[in-house]
C-alpha cells in the first residue's frame, strides 16, 4: 500500500499530477486498482492524469469508469471517444466538493498527436482553472505547444490557472519561455524514472497570485511501483 499524504491545511487546494502509463507498473503488472489506490493516497482535490487511455482506437480507458465511480473521485467529461477517459490520454479527476463550470479540449502542434485539457472549476466559492498537459518529446515541439497554450490562456476569461503534467523536459533549469513572465514553473523532484529518479519530467506551473504552501512527490509503497513516473503534488492558495 501507499502511505496517504496528510490532509492539506484548511483552505489550501491540493492538486496532483501523474503519468500512470496506462496503469502498467515497473513490475510489468497492469493494475488499475493499484493505480486508483495511489491516486486516493494523494488526498488531492484535483488530479491530472497522463496516459490514461490505451493507445489504439477507440482508445479505451486504462482506468475503468466503474472503478472511478466507486472511488472518492469523478472523472470530468473529456473522453476522446465513448470509451476513453481523456483527450490524447490527458484526464482530470476531481473530488465531490469541486464544481465544474466548463471543460476544454485543445489540440497541440507536434510531430506526433498531442493535446491538452482544461477545466474551469470552483471550490468553496473560489474559481480557478486547471490545465493538463503531456508535452512532446522534441524540444522544438514543446516550445510550440507551450506557446499555443499561453495564447489560448490569454484569450480566456481571467482565472487563477495551474498547468500540471508531464512536461517531458529533462533539464532542472529549463526556462519554459512561452510561459514567462506570467507563470512560475515548479519541479517537485526527479519524478522519472520511478526506479532511478533521473529527471523532473513532471511539473506544476502557477499563474500570478497563486502561492504554494507545500509540494513534493510520492515515492513510497505502491506509488514507487505503479508507473514509471512518480506522482507529484502541491498545496496552493489561490489569492
Amino acid at each position: 500500500m501507499t502511505p496517504a499524504l496528510p490532509q492539506p491545511d484548511a483552505g489550501a487546494l491540493r492538486v496532483a499530477s501523474w503519468n500512470i502509463r496506462k496503469c502498467l507498473g515497473i513490475d510489468r503488472r497492469r493494475d488499475p486498482d493499484r493505480t486508483l489506490r495511489v491516486i486516493a493516497a494523494t488526498q488531492a482535490h484535483v488530479v491530472v492524469l497522463q496516459e490514461s487511455d490505451r493507445r489504439l482506437p477507440p482508445r479505451p480507458a486504462a482506468l475503468p469508469a466503474p472503478l472511478i465511480a466507486a472511488s472518492a473521485y469523478r472523472a470530468l467529461p473529456l473522453g476522446q471517444s465513448a470509451v476513453s477517459l481523456g483527450w490524447h490520454g490527458n484526464a482530470i479527476l476531481v473530488r465531490p466538493e469541486i464544481t465544474l463550470t466548463a471543460v476544454h479540449r485543445l489540440d497541440l502542434p507536434s510531430f506526433e498527436p498531442r493535446g491538452a485539457v482544461a477545466a474551469d472549476l470552483e471550490r468553496a466559492g473560489e474559481a480557478f482553472r486547471i490545465v493538463g498537459v503531456h508535452l512532446g518529446l522534441r524540444g522544438a515541439d514543446r516550445l510550440r505547444q507551450l506557446g499555443r497554450l499561453a495564447d489560448w490562456i490569454d484569450r480566456q476569461p481571467p482565472l487563477p490557472t495551474l498547468i500540471l503534467g508531464d512536461f517531458n523536459e529533462w533539464s532542472p533549469e529549463a526556462l519554459f519561455l512561452p510561459l514567462a513572465p506570467g507563470f512560475r514553473v515548479l519541479a517537485p523532484g526527479p519524478s522519472y524514472h520511478a526506479r532511478l529518479r533521473l529527471a523532473p519530467l513532471d511539473r506544476i506551473a502557477l499563474s500570478p497570485g497563486i502561492s504554494e504552501t507545500a509540494l513534493g512527490l510520492m515515492d513510497q509503497g505502491e506509488a514507487a511501483r505503479a508507473s514509471d513516473h512518480l506522482p507529484i503534488w502541491a498545496d496552493v492558495r489561490l489569492g
